[in-house]
């Protein structure tokens, strides 16, 4: 198991403490330091079932200067969307935890977290 986290979220430590307070073995992973490549991202994706515009933060000021908000959300445009998560990693959404069974979810809540440690 590993975990995607920004140290300065809040969710990220929520879902961190969740982990260690049930004995979880897992990888930290600080996604900003250790930027995913456009390949890794793809396999998280496919891992939650999510398209990359389901794991961009829209509000961040990178993604307001990029425009994404009026990019296309079909095929077309996926590998642009990939792209700008690899260059802007602030744009990913936190936590993504991929779990054992080789499927993943954002940690943002604490049912979240438990349902990647029941996996």
């Amino acid at each position: 198991m590993e975990i995607w986290i920004n140290p300065a979220c809040s969710k990220c430590r929520s879902a961190v403490q969740l982990l260690d307070a049930e004995g979880a073995d897992y990888t930290v992973r600080r996604y900003l330091e250790d930027v995913p490549s456009e390949d890794e991202i793809r396999q998280v994706l496919d891992r939650l079932g999510l398209e990359p515009w389901d794991i961009t933060r829209t509000q961040e000021a990178e993604a307001k200067e990029l425009g994404v908000k009026e990019w296309a959300r079909d095929a077309s445009a996926r590998d642009q969307w990939i792209k700008a998560l690899a260059e802007h990693p602030k744009l990913i959404q936190r936590p993504i935890i991929t779990a054992d069974d080789g499927t993943a979810v954002v940690g943002r809540t604490d049912e979240a977290v438990r349902d990647a440690l029941s996996r």
